[in-house]
């Protein structure tokens, strides 16, 4: 790598850093385009794991009656709360994933998380907590691989000109709802892919900019979700 491309890259870095944006703001259009497909045949409870500082729940409690948020960070969590704190129909847990739990959903969201916890036990227990025609939203990250060549380049041009134009001001701080904690990814894109094939049957999986992928699976009508074989 040369000096130059190098330098370029720094400098397009420190403009990032200065103009900071959450690379999930640009797919909450796309989860909530799911949850109101839900909400529109029956949906009624949605559940956000590794819900954050609370962003996503709150738009998620415009649509269904309730909205259950988990973040097992203690002070990420105590910030969801105050988020949330004006919305009757969100509870906020603290607790990881994998606890057993009460409820079965309609919706079940991961933005940003999944990669934080094992890929198979994560989508088995999803499967399970997921009801007859619920769906599962994945807005994922990866570990870069070649094929991610393409989406890497797109998403280092168009990184700075969304922070350029949504964040215009420059600034040193993180927004808040950006200071949940962060981890790297473990599995490729097609080791993920791979496993969601095994474990959800029919599960819709494609590459997207800002290092991110999304997989999205319904539990089929009239039947709990089946086991993996």
């Amino acid at each position: 790598m040369s000096r130059a491309f190098q330098s370029a890259l720094a400098a397009v870095a420190r403009f990032n850093d200065a103009h900071p944006w959450s690379h999930n703001d640009a797919y909450a259009a796309l989860v909530l385009h799911h949850a109101r497909r839900v909400r529109a045949a029956g949906g009624t409870e949605a559940l956000d794991v590794g819900c954050g500082t609370g962003n996503l729940v709150r738009r998620l409690a415009g649509v269904f009656p309730a909205v259950t948020g988990i973040e097992p960070d203690v002070p990420t969590a105590a910030r969801a709360r105050r988020t949330t704190a004006d919305l009757a129909n969100v509870r906020i847990l603290t607790q990881p994933f994998d606890e057993s739990h009460r409820n079965r959903y309609d919706l079940i969201t991961f933005v940003a998380v999944l990669h934080h916890l094992p890929l198979q036990a994560t989508l088995r227990k999803a499967r399970e907590l997921l009801r007859p025609g619920g769906r599962l939203v994945v807005v994922g990250i990866s570990r870069e691989a070649r094929a991610d060549l393409p989406w890497s380049i797109a998403s280092l041009i168009l990184n700075p000109i969304v922070g350029a134009v949504v964040h215009p001001r420059r600034s040193s701080k993180i927004p808040t709802h950006m200071a949940a904690p962060t981890a790297m990814a473990a599995e490729s894109f097609e080791e993920i892919a791979l496993t969601a094939e095994r474990i959800l049957p029919g599960a819709r999986l494609r590459r997207g900019l800002f290092w991110r992928y999304i997989l999205s699976w319904t539990v089929p009508q009239g039947r709990s979700a089946e086991t993996d074989h």
